[in-house]
C-alpha cells in the first residue's frame, strides 16, 4: 500500500543551543549527517517515497537543504508561522496527506525499528523505558547492588513513531499536541494500539550528550540497519 510519512520538524531545539541558534534541529548533524536526512533514508528502506515536512523554526533552512539534495523522493512542506504543536502541525498539513493512512515521526528521532510491524491503523511504537539514572537495589536497609541506567521492562515509553488513520485528522486540535488530545480519546475507546519493540536502535536527540552517544552507538553497528 502506498504510504506517506510526516516529519514533525517545527521545534526550536532549545536544549541544543548554541548550535540551534544558527541551524534548526532537523539539520543538526549526527555522525556528519543531518537528523532529517537519516529519517528520509530510513523511511525509504521501507518503501516510503513521499514526505510532508512540517517546519517552523528556521523553516527556510530546512527547505533549502532538502531542495538542494536528490534523495529520489517527493517532499512537500507545511510551514507554521507560530508553533502549532504536533496535532496542529498535522492538521495544517492535511492537504498534502490525501485519503490514505500515514506514518508520523518526531523530528528528533533516529531509529532502525521495523516499520512493517506498524500495520494496524492508529498504532504507536513503544519501547522499554530506560532510565537516565542508575538504580540502587536495597534489601532491608542494606545496599545489595547498583544498576546503571537499566531498562524497566514493565514500563514503556512513546517512541515518537505512529501509523495513523486518515480519519483522525479532523479530530486533531488546530493548536496542541496529539499526545495530549486525540491519543487519550482514542485510548478511551479502545482504538489506540501499541506495538512493542525491543533489541533495536532508538535515540531521541535532545542534548549535546545525545549527539555524542548516538554517534558512537551508530558507528559501533556500522549503520548497517539504517539505510
Amino acid at each position: 500500500m502506498y504510504v506517506k510519512a510526516i516529519i514533525l520538524s517545527g521545534g526550536m531545539g532549545k536544549r541544543l543551543r548554541p548550535l540551534t541558534d544558527y541551524i534548526p534541529k532537523p539539520l543538526v548533524p549526527v555522525n556528519s549527517i543531518p537528523i532529517i536526512e537519516w529519517q528520509i533514508q530510513y523511511f525509504k528502506k521501507f518503501g516510503v517515497y513521499e514526505f510532508v515536512v512540517c517546519a517552523g523554526y528556521r523553516a527556510e533552512q530546512i527547505i533549502s537543504f532538502l531542495e538542494s539534495k536528490d534523495f529520489g523522493v517527493k517532499i512537500n512542506f507545511s510551514v507554521e508561522k507560530s508553533p502549532l504543536g504536533t496535532g496542529g502541525a498535522i492538521r495544517k498539513a492535511r492537504r498534502y496527506i490525501g485519503n490514505e493512512n500515514f506514518f508520523v515521526i518526531n523530528g528528533d528521532v533516529i531509529t532502525n525499528l521495523d516499520l512493517n510491524r506498524l500495520k494496524k491503523p492508529n498504532s504507536i511504537a513503544v519501547i522499554p523505558l530506560k532510565t537516565s539514572f542508575g538504580i540502587v537495589h536495597i534489601n532491608e536497609g542494606q545496599v545489595e547492588r547498583f544498576e546503571e541506567k537499566p531498562e524497566l521492562s514493565d514500563y514503556f515509553m512513546n517512541a515518537g513513531i505512529y501509523y495513523l488513520q486518515n480519519e483522525v485528522i479532523g479530530s486533531l486540535p488546530r493548536v496542541g499536541n496529539m499526545e495530549k488530545t486525540i491519543f487519550p480519546a482514542l485510548a478511551r475507546t479502545g482504538n489506540l494500539h501499541a506495538v512493542i519493540y525491543d533489541k533495536m536502535f532508538w535515540r531521541s536527540i535532545d542534548s549535546h550528550k545525545d549527539i555524542e552517544e548516538c554517534t558512537s552507538q551508530m558507528q559501533l553497528i556500522k549503520h548497517a540497519s539504517f539505510f
